[in-house]
């Protein structure tokens, strides 16, 4: 291991220049090739007078050597949670200039020469560029905040540089040469570090791409070898499912998850495949890691190495850790419950309490308590604004026996079920009045669930669908879709006697299709396709995808009160 603030200089340095730092598919970028491109990058920098830098470079080699130039240069890099106008635009106060992959300057190595041609030609120079990196030099990171509006997070170098050791402590002799894989972007703290800074601090490559689906994978760890794949929990339940997952060769030797908790049903199909179940990482930004679990051996959560927690008397989580700022206790706003052991189980938040009709209900305890329910993994409750008065709505993902109770009661008995379950332990006032259920929560790419993806549940797609239930069996996905009244479709077709366009149809169900198997979007044909009965505004239809991956096809079926009204089978082509 090298401190984080020793990367760039001169001590040791001719020793490690060849040291993996990333790999580029079948190239490989070792610290020659780092140290030099951020001399580049320094020169760039040092001509401009601006102080704080926003960093919104997706290429993660480039974003690594530009976030270790600003150190360099003694100015502070600002890194948004994403790159879009208005979340920008928020932000417009707290950074001076945006960097993005096109704003660097070009690297020193011939641009038809490829990757190899760029290590070789600046072995002779990086051994010059060294620099001196203060090791409290700051860092500002920003999250979305409770209120979903982005909150900066002050961090030094020095934080990062501690956690970095404690992940090295916890995980470096299992992880050992390995090339880290990730399907998360650095622009949060658990990409940042998993993906980039880690690596970096220990000597192994981090993979430049993005890992995608099992099949992007295993032509990963072809060309890597050793792997350890750095996810989140809505990735990792969606790859089982998928081709080629049960059969990544050589096996990873570890999968990371972090930003919310792993299904116990996706813990359960890891350790068939792999013989473990995935190492999840509980913390936050503010804190970062705290502790961390394997739901193979316990649910409950184990303080990382050199963390100390203990419980307040309102049962908050308090946290004392060299990943802070300071060497005081750290309250949080998670309640938690410790075992026999020394382990502790999250048993909600403290800070999420509303009035409903004069009733004060903690949103964390009726989500605790719906998933107790043996037909729900993971819930979600929002409050919805109604004609009157607020109430409220609860996502659900459903366990492969709430899928099963699904199909067959339908949805209005399954919220019926669920509600009877409340009842004994909540003011009926309180309950959810608006239940849509899911085989996963709307977690987004950072692993967090936004209260406004939560919220969006209750309205209609982009597409124009509302669905209302999804579930699955084996390789069959079951959905409940009303029609709104409104749908634009309906113009024109036909007018006194409006019906739903069949093509519409075949799109909502390619779209649902390619929520769960990216690869329909390779579109080769649509077969055998049938429109029986008409679908009328308002309706509401079930809607089967059943998923032949031998046969590259997903066949799909309409229903409408008992009545076939649409079917085909979608085609699509062999995985580039």
């Amino acid at each position: 291991m090298i401190a984080l603030h020793d990367l760039l200089s001169v001590a040791d340095q001719a020793a490690s220049l060849s040291t993996p730092v990333c790999r580029d598919g079948g190239a490989v970028l070792d610290r020659a090739a780092f140290l030099m491109r951020v001399s580049v990058l320094v020169e760039q920098l040092r001509a401009q007078s601006a102080k704080r830098y926003a960093l919104c470079i997706d290429d993660p080699f480039d974003f690594a050597c530009a976030l270790f130039a600003l150190f360099a240069c003694g100015r502070e890099p600002v890194i948004p949670a994403n790159a879009t106008p208005g979340y920008l635009a928020d932000l417009a106060d707290a950074y001076d200039v945006l960097l993005t992959d096109a704003d660097l300057a070009p690297s020193v190595a011939d641009p038809g020469a490829g990757a190899g041609a760029d290590v070789a030609s600046t072995r002779a120079l990086a051994p010059h560029a060294a620099y001196t990196i203060d090791p409290q030099a700051p860092l500002t990171l920003y999250t979305s905040g409770s209120s979903g509006r982005p909150k900066p997070i002050h961090k030094t170098l020095a934080q990062f540089n501690a956690e970095v050791h404690t992940l090295e402590v916890q995980w470096g002799a299992l992880v050992g040469d390995a090339t880290m894989l990730a399907s998360v972007p650095h622009h949060h703290i658990y990409g940042l570090l998993f993906r980039v800074l880690w690596p970096l601090a220990a000597g192994r490559a981090f993979d430049r791409a993005l890992s995608i689906e099992p099949l992007h994978l295993q032509t990963q760890i072809d060309q890597c070898g050793a792997t350890v794949i750095v996810s989140t929990p809505a990735q990792l339940s969606r790859w089982p499912v998928l081709p080629g997952f049960a059969t990544l060769t050589p096996a990873p030797r570890a999968f990371f998850s972090s930003g919310g908790p792993l299904s116990p049903e996706a813990a359960r199909d890891y350790t068939a495949a792999y013989g473990a179940a995935p190492l999840e990482i509980y913390g936050s930004t503010e804190t970062g890691g705290i502790a961390w679990r394997r739901q193979d051996r316990t649910d409950a959560w184990e303080p990382l190495a050199g963390i100390e927690v203990r419980r307040d008397e309102d049962g908050a989580l308090n946290v004392r850790s060299p990943h802070l700022d300071h060497t005081g206790w750290h309250r949080t706003d998670d309640k938690i419950a410790f075992d026999v052991n020394g382990r502790f189980r999250l048993q909600g938040r403290l800070d999420r309490v509303l009035k409903l009709d004069g009733k004060r209900v903690s949103l964390p305890e009726l989500e605790a308590r719906i998933a107790l329910h043996p037909y729900v993994a993971q819930a979600a409750i929002v409050p919805l604004e109604g004609v009157s008065r607020e109430r409220l709505g609860a996502v659900v993902a459903l366990t492969d026996a709430g899928s099963e109770a699904l199909r067959d009661e339908g949805r209005v008995a399954l919220a019926q079920v669920l509600r009877r379950h409340l009842v004994d332990y909540f003011d009926v006032v309180v309950l959810p009045r608006h239940w849509r259920f899911r085989v996963t929560l709307p977690f987004d790419a950072r692993g967090k669930l936004p209260v406004a993806a939560v919220a969006a549940a209750f309205e209609a797609r982009a597409e124009g669908m509302e669905v209302l239930a999804e579930a699955r069996s084996g390789d069959t996905l079951h959905y409940e879709l009303r029609v709104p009244p409104t749908l634009v479709h309906f113009a024109g077709h036909f007018p006194g006697l409006p019906i739903l366009p069949g093509i519409v149809q075949v799109d909502w169900a390619m779209r649902l299709a390619a929520d769960h198997l990216p690869a329909v979007r390779a579109l080769a044909s649509i077969d055998r396709l049938k429109f029986m009965a008409p679908v009328s505004p308002g309706a509401v239809l079930k809607l089967t995808l059943a998923h032949d991956a031998a046969r590259r096809r997903v066949q799909f079926a309409y229903r409408l009160n008992d009545r076939e009204c649409a079917s085909g089978v979608i085609v699509y082509r062999e995985h580039a």
